[in-house]
């Protein structure tokens, strides 16, 4: 990651030399058998309770009775094929910036390709979601599998040209993976008439399921990098194999058999009057319907906000979390045993959700999520003792775990059905741009971790602002085409 290039050692008047090792030292020794591992087995022991509780809720509906069978098929038809794409993304994250590093690469090298990953994603993915709205979402969904192929195969290429190729097909994909997933599950939730409230039961497990992807992901892609060296077709080749390209290869085969699942399990649908229709006018028109949503309602801007600075505070995270557990020192923490047990709470909170849906609305989940989030973020700005950024650090990837089925729930209420991959594009642009000021400047862990602090106590407002407005009856616009034409341009204008 760029950020393990900017650790800093803590000032000597924060904590001493001394009072740093001690900690790390009570951290130390084999992984398993440390500190390290004693949370890594409380957590796990931690979600399996967690689950086994969200598991007895009744999942009871408005209507008085819970999912029945053709709902639960109807999930497992949408969960298998999340579960492959979330997987086949997962399998190339930890071995992007190791693959460039192996090719020869310089850091600022590795950071403009990575730039140009985020910057495709933000130009490039708002027209892609407006596509999605307009020529179908499992059209795009099969897009999506075709790109990040083209993306994974230019990592054979030990040229810089290819490689800035594959991020931007890479970004465009991302983008792709981010919405027309989700428009296709809330779209076709609807079309069949299904309680509005089972909706947060599939969003607990998508989340669920994806964190466990994660974890078995850097299981798969570690033994297949081992497998064999990093080693050229021929002598002066540019094309490569083995080693840091394998993982790759791995996530080629997975997104092959997305093809397969897309193809044979899941309907088109559209945004449009019915989900089986294919909605009339080009995708600039779709893009301009999403823009003047947000001028005109503001609840999906007070949502997109929250979204915005929430999962930016996320990649903010992603980036510096390894430098401050380094802690300055000479040992390194095992990163992929952490990692585990970032993932491990991620779950933990996507039971959490699911125990929490049942009682309360997800915009008084999500308040509780942000100020916890914003607190623990904050944290890491005025300490640097590795022990409690870590604590600090699994608080909050457990407030992740929460957030992404309560978010997803509360955007499949508010967003109009005919904009709804665009509109989630759009959310996506400052979130890019959050990035991409990471990326480009080299900031200091105060400095970063105020800014996360900031950002989440700022989208706690958004967020209490929302709630507020539930009784105005926001809620009952989810998934109606005349959204567009009947926003009221005085109760919810800007």
């Amino acid at each position: 990651k760029i950020g393990e290039r900017n650790s800093r050692a803590p000032p000597a008047n924060v904590e001493s030399p001394q009072a740093t090792r001690s900690l790390r030292e009570s951290m130390g020794g084999s992984p398993y058998t440390s500190g390290w591992g004693l949370v890594f087995f409380i957590s796990v022991a931690a979600a399996v309770a967690l689950s086994c509780l969200s598991c007895k809720g009744d999942g009871t509906g408005k209507g008085g009775h819970g999912p029945d069978r053709e709902f639960r098929a109807f999930q497992r038809t949408y969960l298998a094929v999340y579960y492959l794409a979330m997987l086949a993304d997962w399998l190339q994250g930890p071995y992007v910036y190791a693959l460039y590093d192996s090719y020869g690469f310089s850091s600022h090298d590795i950071a403009v390709l990575f730039v140009g990953g985020f910057g495709s994603s933000m130009v490039f993915g708002t027209f892609a979601g407006a596509a999605a709205d307009r020529i179908g979402r499992k059209t795009c969904g099969l897009l999506y599998a075709v790109l990040y192929i083209l993306s994974c195969m230019t990592k054979h290429y030990k040229d810089y040209s290819m490689l800035m190729l594959g991020r931007v097909l890479g970004g465009v994909a991302t983008s792709l993976l981010f919405s027309t997933f989700e428009s296709w599950l809330v779209c076709e939730h609807n079309a069949r008439g299904y309680d509005s409230a089972w909706i947060g039961d599939t969003f607990s497990l998508a989340y669920f399921g994806n964190s466990v992807a994660a974890i078995l992901a850097g299981v798969l892609a570690e033994m297949a990098a081992s497998a064999k060296p990093l080693t050229p077709s021929a002598e002066g080749s540019t094309v490569h194999f083995g080693g840091f390209t394998a993982p790759f290869d791995l996530s080629i085969a997975v997104l092959v058999l997305l093809l397969g699942a897309l193809l044979i399990l899941w309907n088109e649908n559209y945004g449009g009057s019915s989900s089986a229709t294919k909605a009339s006018g080009a995708p600039a028109e779709s893009l301009y319907r999403a823009l003047r949503a947000l001028a005109r309602d503001r609840a999906i801007l007070l949502l997109g906000t929250c979204i915005s600075f929430f999962e930016g505070s996320m990649y903010v995270f992603v980036f510096k979390w390894t430098p401050v557990l380094s802690g300055g020192g000479d040992e390194r923490p095992p990163y992929g045993l952490i990692f585990s047990t970032f993932m491990v709470l991620a779950m933990c909170g996507s039971s959490i959700f699911g125990i929490a849906s049942t009682k309360y609305r997800p915009e008084s989940i999500l308040l509780v999520i942000f100020a916890v989030a914003s607190a623990a973020l904050a944290m890491p700005a005025i300490s640097y003792s590795v022990p409690l950024n870590y604590c600090c650090f699994l608080l909050f990837e457990t407030c992740v775990g929460v957030y992404f089925p309560a978010m997803g729930m509360l955007k499949s209420q508010l967003v109009p059905e005919e904009v709804r991959a665009t509109v989630y594009n759009i959310f996506r642009i400052p979130l890019n741009l959050i990035v991409l000021g990471v990326l480009l400047n080299s900031l200091s862990q105060f400095v970063a971790f105020s800014v996360c602090g900031s950002m989440l106590a700022i989208a706690a407002v958004c967020m209490h602002q929302l709630g507020s407005m539930h009784v105005r009856g926001y809620s009952s616009r989810s998934g109606k085409d005349s959204d567009l034409d009947n926003f009221s341009d005085t109760d919810n204008t800007v």
